[in-house]
Order: C-alpha cells, then structure tokens, then sequence
C-alpha cells in the first residue's frame, strides 16, 4: 500500500460495479452532504474512474488528495474546497 492509508477520511464511499458516470455522480452528491476540508474515500472498480476523478477534480477544485490502485479497485482521496 501507499503512504495515503495513513490518511484520515470522513466518509468510506463504496463505488464498486459502478461504472462510469456513476461513481462521479455519486461522490459529487456525497460531497454536497459534507462540510469544507471533509475528505470521502471512494473505492471504484471501473479503471475509467481514474481519468474521471481527475478531471472531476480539477474541474470543481476540489482536491485529489492521494489515489492508488490495489488489485481491482482504485481507490481516491478527495478533499472538499474550501469556500473561497
């Protein structure tokens, strides 16, 4: 595993057998639940999800905190921006 186990989430999103854009979907409307700094974990099986969190990201500025890959799944750590 990474360094990023270490980090703490506040939210473990289980987004396996959904493809894509469900998982994106999905963790958007976790995130709207959450408060600023918060950060989801989401496991995902569908390897699309990996460019999808990506843009996803940068597209809201949440933050992409860590994301990796342990056999089958990709799992991602984002932060929810902060307002302003």
């Amino acid at each position: 595993m990474t360094a990023a186990m270490s980090v703490q989430y506040d939210v473990d999103l289980d987004l396996r057998g959904l493809n894509c854009p469900l998982p994106i979907l999905r963790t958007k409307k976790q995130l709207v639940t959450m408060g600023n700094g918060q950060v989801v974990r989401a496991r995902a099986t569908d390897p699309h999800s990996v460019i999808d969190f990506k843009a996803f990201c940068i597209k809201t500025g949440h933050e992409l905190v860590e994301h990796w890959q342990h056999e089958d799944e990709f799992h991602f750590l984002v932060r929810k921006r902060g307002a302003g």
